[in-house]
């Protein structure tokens, strides 16, 4: 989860415009392309997990969520080297989100399709908004958000601090099916959706103004960072409220 450095626009300053720009259909077609390695090396630990693989599928889980947490830092600053470190953060991210998933569908049937669909409605949801102009990317939304999405992942980094030193009641109260967690989760949902905003209009303006081609990596990779973190948090509201019905 972070608050999408990638869609800081002073990464627009300093470049001169190419005879190849970047273009919206551009940034779509590799975001899709990035999606489809995602599913695809989800698939492994999916299948892992269910054939009872469990070592592995761990194995495999935590190595791509920190090797995907490490390229993610790398692109932040290195956007001209984009198009590898996407792909290889697609490929890594997958091998966490298939193992996650099958663990939260094996506690809960039917529990990850449920989540897809939510995800990307959301998602579409939010684009229509963007593109009515109902919600635009001004400096005080995106300030305002910004600090929202910092302050969770404070909260969030603070927690997992504090279970190394065997101190879980925030990891606790965060995880459990109390309303405080539902209502904290809710929010959490809310800010993720809301930063597609940020995606979109970095997309948008770049596409404006020319940018160089790499960028359209760079907005796919931006795009896919807030699309795994909305299905993620929208996977644990939905376990959440599953577990208060049994």
């Amino acid at each position: 989860m972070t608050s999408n450095p990638m869609t800081n626009t002073k990464v627009y300053e300093g470049f001169t415009v190419t005879d190849t720009p970047m273009t919206i259909a551009g940034a779509v077609n590799k975001s899709m392309g990035l999606l489809a390695i995602v599913i695809l090396t989800a698939c492994i630990t999916w299948y892992l997990a269910y054939a009872g693989f469990g070592d592995k599928t761990y194995m495999l889980m935590i190595g791509g969520a920190i090797g995907a947490f490490i390229l993610a830092v790398i692109t932040a600053f290195k956007p001209q080297h984009s198009k590898p470190l996407s792909i290889g953060y697609a490929a890594l991210e997958g091998l966490f989100l298939g193992g996650i998933s099958a663990v939260f569908n094996m506690q809960y049937p039917g529990i990850v399709s449920q989540a897809v669909v939510a995800t990307f409605c959301t998602m579409f949801v939010v684009l229509a908004l963007f593109k009515a102009k109902v919600i635009r990317a001004t400096e005080a939304f995106r300030s305002t958000l910004i600090g929202a999405t910092i302050s969770i992942a404070v909260i969030y980094g603070i927690s997992i601090l504090l279970s190394l030193f065997h101190i879980n009641a925030l990891s606790g109260a965060l995880a459990s099916g109390s309303g405080f967690s539902i209502a904290f989760n809710a929010i959490v949902v809310i800010i993720a959706s809301l930063n597609f905003i940020l995606d979109f209009d970095f997309i948008e303006k770049g596409a404006e103004m020319g940018a160089p081609k790499y960028l359209e990596w760079y907005g796919a990779f931006s795009m896919l960072v807030t699309l795994i973190w909305l299905y993620i948090e929208i996977l644990k509201l939905l376990a959440k409220l599953n577990s208060r019905r049994n």
